[in-house]
């Protein structure tokens, strides 16, 4: 991404003020396909910036001195192109995951202050919609140009991924066919058939992690998710270099002015997509670590304390949960469960006792009470409650097996 300072000042909208911009015209049929486009070279006058739920309480029917000046001209033509579009979406059928997004607020010392998880509105499918149909745009004029280009690229999933989501997915009841071509489709059946159910989270982030990774390409292989032959970032305001990478080509490629990109090797494309890539989960894994260092220091007072969770992951060495009041990820050793010996069942994703038969298993409700708390770490170790043997567990001091656990948590 570009500094904050140039993208969400002189590379991003603000209200009444004018912005040098590139725009895509879209002429669309009644059923949200696309006949026709064409790119601008622009000087943009934003009439106001609205926040998302904003915009959709004013289309809900309770318009703010904002949003009313602007209801009938722009905001309603605005919400019925995108009721042609979902036509469109539908046909397309993308792989549709419910995965709930959390934000969290810091106070004035940057401590964190609560966790919320705002609930997904129509203007947000609305404005993914266009964007996705603006990056769609750019990467079909840019080809036609025979432009060099970077593609957002998206791999089906691998075999052996596939194989074990499939293996998952039968130890709670649900088929997903083994075929030569695997399609976003087949996803979303799955998802449909546990949406409403207790599993329907762990399912969509089971089928989330056998996804590959999207990365910046020179070449095109498509986007398996988004169910596209060919895409390219290009929308604005720009806070990625890929977007300037494909700004630049279309403004050499439609010949509109100066500021176009220079002659680049293949070769040089290809670094510039490698190097981006890595600089993209690089920045990532940064936010990750950042989240479980904020959210560990807001638990570290809290040792102790009985939280509700779900089992996330299931290895011999023990359960990663997580919280459902901050979805805070944490450890619980194998060797704390109990006086019973726990065995891995990699078919069934599952801790079972060798004695009691006791079952731990990926997906699991279960409540845990937080033993330790590692801010610098980003770590958090807990342990199972159940009766009272395990409540008077929780005063046991951390023991330095416990500790290599954490740390063999965060190396994940």
């Amino acid at each position: 991404m570009l500094p904050e300072r140039i993208s969400n000042d002189l590379c991003s909208l603000r209200a009444l003020n004018d912005r040098p911009a590139l725009a895509v015209r879209m002429i669309l049929n009644a059923d949200g396909r696309k006949r026709s486009h064409t790119f601008h070279r622009v000087m943009m006058r934003s009439a106001a910036r609205l926040a998302y739920e904003q915009a959709q309480a004013a289309v809900d029917g309770a318009p703010d001195e904002t949003t009313a000046p602007l209801l009938e001209s722009v905001l309603k033509p605005l919400w019925a192109a995108h009721a042609a579009i979902r036509i469109e979406r539908e046909r397309r059928d993308p792989l549709d995951l419910d995965l709930p997004e959390r934000k969290l607020v810091l106070d004035h010392e940057g401590r964190l202050a609560s966790v919320r998880w705002p609930e997904r509105l129509e203007a947000h499918r609305l404005i993914e919609e266009f964007m996705i149909l603006a990056n769609v745009a750019a990467a079909e004029t840019l080809e036609a140009a025979h432009s060099p280009l970077l593609y957002r690229a998206h791999d089906a999933p691998s075999v052996e991924k596939l194989n074990d989501l499939v293996e998952f997915l039968s130890t709670i009841g649900v088929k997903l066919a083994r075929g030569d071509r695997v399609r976003p489709s087949h996803f979303n059946g799955v998802l449909s058939r546990v949406r409403g159910q207790a599993v329907e989270a762990l399912v969509n982030e089971v089928v989330l992690r056998a996804q590959a990774q999207a990365e910046y390409s020179h070449e095109n292989y498509g986007h398996f998710g988004l169910n596209l032959r060919r895409y390219a970032h290009f929308t604005s305001p720009i806070r990625r270099y890929a977007d300037l990478i494909v700004h630049r080509a279309l403004i050499r490629a439609l010949n509109l002015g100066e500021g176009g990109l220079n002659d680049m090797r293949t070769g040089e494309l290809a670094q510039i997509a490698e190097h981006i890539s890595a600089a993209e989960r690089r920045a990532m894994a940064a936010e990750r670590e950042t989240v479980d260092r904020v959210i560990a220091a807001h638990l570290a007072d809290r040792v102790g304390a009985v939280f509700e969770a779900r089992i996330a992951g299931v290895t011999r060495a023990g359960l990663f949960v997580r919280l459902s009041e901050t979805g805070a990820d944490g450890f619980v050793p194998a060797a704390t469960l109990g006086d019973d010996y726990f065995r891995f069942e990699e078919a069934t994703r599952a801790l079972v006792g060798t004695r009691t038969k006791e079952t731990f298993r990926l997906g699991g409700a279960v409540q845990v009470r937080l033993v330790e708390a590692a801010p610098f770490a980003g770590a958090l170790r807990f342990e199972i409650v159940r009766g009272e043997s395990k409540a008077r567990g929780a005063q046991r001091p951390a023991r330095p097996a416990d500790r290599k656990f954490i740390r063999k948590d965060k190396r994940r």
